[in-house]
């Protein structure tokens, strides 16, 4: 008799578990249905944030051209160059930077898309154009489109030409290690939102202070620090 019960307690969980296995499938399924919904919606709205990551000046020479073009388009620039060459690079082409804003937080490509993924979903950013370089790809197009993918954000890719021979390399043992560390934090982000505390707009870049320490723009820029600091 204690057998017979034993058999079906078995027989019992055994359901139970294969009832909650199913319908965590369902609701996962559901999720990514919803989320591919979002997605196509999102691919046919206009560009709403120029999201431009750092490691080249040349990439913020060309934001300040779209920031020209298109003065009401909100941009986010990821650890770029040092924030008195941002400011005189908007300054010589004269570019509005009411909507530019500094994310200081991410030390790497990585870093990149964690801290600047949560400023984005609070802007209810919804068509992102990413601005980098073409020897960024294809490692930075596949992160951008798990991690803000994954919040229901489009994007598309700009690259920027370089000159000379790009720092970095793309190998693919880097590219796979970033790709899946993307693909697993884009699943924790959904609970957890780091907070970046080095977040500032471009017109709140204190000059005068940034003039008592060391700093330097890349020579392709053509800017030195006495156009800056007289």
């Amino acid at each position: 008799m204690n057998w017979q019960r034993l058999q079906f307690k078995h027989r019992f969980c055994l359901k139970i578990l294969f009832l909650s296995a199913v319908i965590v499938l369902i609701a996962l399924l559901s999720s990514v249905w919803n989320q591919m919904q979002g997605l196509s919606l999102a691919s046919q709205q206009p560009v709403d944030t120029f999201f431009v990551l750092g490691g080249s000046i040349r990439r913020e020479m060309y934001v300040t051209q779209l920031a020209k073009q298109y003065p009401d388009i909100r941009i986010l620039i990821s650890t770029g160059s040092d924030d008195p060459c941002i400011v005189k690079l908007f300054e010589r082409e004269q570019a509005p930077t009411q909507k530019v804003w500094l994310e200081k937080c991410a030390n790497s490509t990585f870093d990149n898309f964690v801290y600047s993924q949560p400023i984005l979903s609070k802007w209810h950013a919804h068509h992102v154009k990413l601005i980098t370089s073409g020897s960024h790809l294809p490692r930075a197009k596949w992160m951008a489109q798990i991690m803000l993918g994954s919040h229901g954000i489009w994007v598309d890719v700009e690259t920027v030409k370089e000159t000379g021979i790009p720092a970095n390399q793309e190998l693919w043992l880097k590219t796979g290690l970033d790709v899946t560390r993307t693909f697993l934090w884009a699943l924790a982000s959904q609970v957890i939102q780091p907070s970046c505390s080095n977040f500032i707009q471009l017109q709140e870049v204190n000059l005068k202070k940034w003039c008592q320490e060391k700093f330097s723009c890349e020579h392709q820029s053509h800017i030195d620090r006495k156009s800056i600091c007289p």
